[in-house]
């Protein structure tokens, strides 16, 4: 087995201070200098403000900090590595951050919020707030262009059976009338293996071509799917469309037609939600989703570059969370 750039005990033994940290940080975001102020984006005016004692300096409050801090030459305002990104305003250590970003990374199954808070001796609020934001990084940028190509599209169900529930559920009457669970669509670019998906309010034509129009370049697309009516009412707006038939058994067809990569990709989702996380609530699914496509997106890479492609989407994703009002 191949050598990572990063493990647990190497960015432990690499940032042994909060110092080291800001300055592994910097290196990953930035090459080890900012190259423009994120304030007002003039580029190559940036410099750093050593502290007297070249080690820390007082904030404040009076408390002492290893915070490493950068001045713009031009709007002459101070930031750091934080600014603006997914760690803005944090009170957790930065150690603690790279270390949960390189689990969130590496673990295939995901990792639990109580799992942090245990590990890393921070509040279980703290914590789930913390893999959020992570999530928030491992979103899909907003511009990301149409799939092309060959995509193969399917569709599954999240949540718990209502004939399981108990009879002191209040859902509990409404067990046998049908289901209420979550149907998630998957699209899967058959060459690049990059996985987009997200939940959608019914699995009917209509609703799955409105959300495939915003993913998929059509006229440019072979769509691969399974037999169900909804896809064969949309076959002709594709370049071309090829199914399998599940019901008779029928798993890959000529030309190497196969669902298989979303099959797989809805497997690991569903063993992960369920062993994992237990529960996930619909307000944050799509948060999940992002989670898992960016997991399936990039699985051939290394940890360590899963690591580095994800630091270098945590600029201007600040995720804050306040009370709901009435």
């Amino acid at each position: 087995m191949s050598t990572q750039e990063f493990s647990l005990p190497a960015i432990v033994n690499r940032v042994r201070t909060e110092a080291d940290a800001y300055l592994l940080l910097e290196e990953l975001r930035w090459g080890g200098a900012p190259d423009a102020c994120p304030k007002c984006g003039v580029v190559g005016r940036c410099y750093y403000l050593n502290p007297k004692n070249g080690e820390s300096r007082k904030t404040r409050t009076g408390a002492v900090s290893e915070r490493r801090v950068w001045k713009c030459g031009g709007c002459r305002k101070q930031f750091s590595v934080l600014t603006d990104t997914i760690f803005h305003g944090t009170k957790i250590s930065i150690r603690t951050w790279l270390m949960v970003i390189f689990e969130m990374c590496s673990a295939k199954n995901s990792i639990s919020a109580w799992e942090v808070s245990r590990k890393y001796g921070i509040t279980n609020e703290s914590a789930w707030h913390m893999l959020h934001r992570i999530r928030e990084a491992m979103k899909r940028e907003p511009v990301a262009g149409l799939l092309r190509g060959t995509v193969v599209a399917d569709e599954t169900w999240i949540g718990g059976n209502p004939k399981n529930r108990h009879r002191s559920d209040p859902r509990a009457k409404d067990r046998r009338k049908g289901t209420d669970k979550t149907p998630i669509l998957a699209l899967v670019h058959h060459e690049t293996r990059e996985v987009r998906s997200m939940g959608v309010t019914d699995v009917s034509a209509k609703t799955l071509r409105k959300v495939m129009d915003d993913h998929i370049d059509a006229p440019n697309t072979h769509l691969w799917t399974d037999s169900a009516s909804a896809y064969q009412q949309m076959a002709d707006e594709f370049a071309g469309h090829a199914s399998v038939n599940h019901t008779k058994g029928q798993y890959k067809g000529e030309g190497g037609v196969t669902t298989n990569a979303a099959e797989g990709f809805f497997s690991q989702l569903k063993r992960s939600l369920d062993g994992t996380h237990h529960h996930v609530s619909l307000w944050h699914l799509h948060r999940y989703l992002a989670q898992f496509d960016f997991l399936a997106t990039n699985c051939r890479k290394t940890d360590s570059e899963r690591m580095r492609e994800l630091l270098g989407n945590v600029d201007g994703r600040r995720l804050t969370y306040k009370p709901l009002t009435a």
